[in-house]
């Protein structure tokens, strides 16, 4: 069985310091080969740092954004081939919730409107059948229909985030991209939220992406995880064996760097030397080299191979190349 959602080296440039004849001659690499798939009732966690292109891998897959390069695999199929009109029969199927839910929500629509607006548009369901679809799928989010006419700025940050949820699912969507669904919202919120979210899975199956810098939100919601650095994926690993075993340097300092909330299990929070390399000009051979404390000089030459360490366990490293 194929997997619901499957990016083959995936590429995405943007041209950086166009000039008035939009002419420009350098290019910014922000998704740099990626290849990763998720599977039916899957959460595949994205992390990584601010910047290292996991909200454009997700934009890419959707098609918010042109890949420059590569394949995006719904089912099978590539969607980066297909004409507008087969996309759009597709489209539904995959789906978004956005990091904001203030400024991702229309302002001047209620929230029948904003729910079943993907509805309407993409199955042409209008009038007692789309406010009965909008109720449904309200009730599963943890609203109800006596919230239908009132306006986004009526409610709460984790009520609007459930209304974002609730418009990304109202068309059974198998696969959704949540990207850093609950950074801006209260930590006893965002507990409520994942819950939801693992919730839902649960009862329809879908296929997740949930991007995140947040080791202990990932940790909680996925079954694999995937670290970015630089755009390019650095290490894949089911979640257990990724907290118990990393291997990448990188993937070793972020474990390291998030502290424990217990006063009886301290530890010396990791803190990474040098600067990010810029985009614009990376390094000949590995992108870590400049802030690894296990560099050795193959490292700054040649491009690290892919090495499998274990069961569906896979690392960028020359130090188990």
């Amino acid at each position: 069985m194929s997997p619901v959602i499957e990016t083959q080296n995936l590429v995405k440039e943007f041209k950086v310091g166009q000039g008035f004849w939009g002419s420009s001659s350098r290019k910014l690499r922000a998704v740099d080969q990626v290849s990763l798939q998720v599977d039916s009732g899957e959460t595949l966690g994205l992390v990584g740092e601010s910047g290292s292109g996991k909200s454009t891998v997700g934009n890419c897959i959707l098609r918010l954004v042109p890949p420059t390069g590569g394949k995006v695999l719904f089912r099978g199929e590539n969607i980066l081939g297909m004409k507008e009109n087969r996309f759009r029969s597709v489209l539904g199927k995959l789906q978004m919730v956005f990091q904001d839910p203030q400024s991702s929500l229309d302002p001047r629509m209620t929230v029948r409107k904003i729910v079943g607006y993907p509805l309407k548009i993409q199955q042409g369901i209008q009038g007692r059948d789309l406010t009965r679809r909008v109720s449904a799928v309200l009730q599963d989010v943890g609203l109800d229909s006596g919230h239908l006419d009132r306006y986004p700025h009526e409610f709460s940050g984790g009520q609007r985030q459930r209304i974002g949820i609730a418009r990304a699912l109202i068309t059974g969507p198998e696969f959704v991209v949540f990207d850093e669904p609950t950074s801006a919202l209260d930590v006893s919120v965002q507990a409520q939220i994942l819950n939801l979210v693992v919730r839902l899975q649960e009862k329809y199956n879908y296929a997740y992406l949930f991007i995140s810098h947040d080791l202990a939100v990932v940790r909680h919601i996925s079954r694999r995880i995937a670290v970015m650095y630089l755009g390019r994926i650095v290490e894949t690993a089911p979640k257990e064996r990724f907290f118990s075993n990393p291997c990448h340097p990188y993937s070793t300092a972020l474990i390291a760097s998030v502290p424990r909330p217990d006063p009886f299990r301290r530890q010396t929070l990791s803190v990474l030397g040098g600067d990010v390399p810029s985009p614009m000009d990376l390094p000949k051979g590995c992108g870590f080299a400049p802030r690894c404390g296990r560099v050795m000089e193959q490292c700054r030459e040649v491009p690290p191979p892919r090495v499998r360490v274990a069961e569906d366990h896979w690392v960028d490293c020359h130090l188990y190349g």
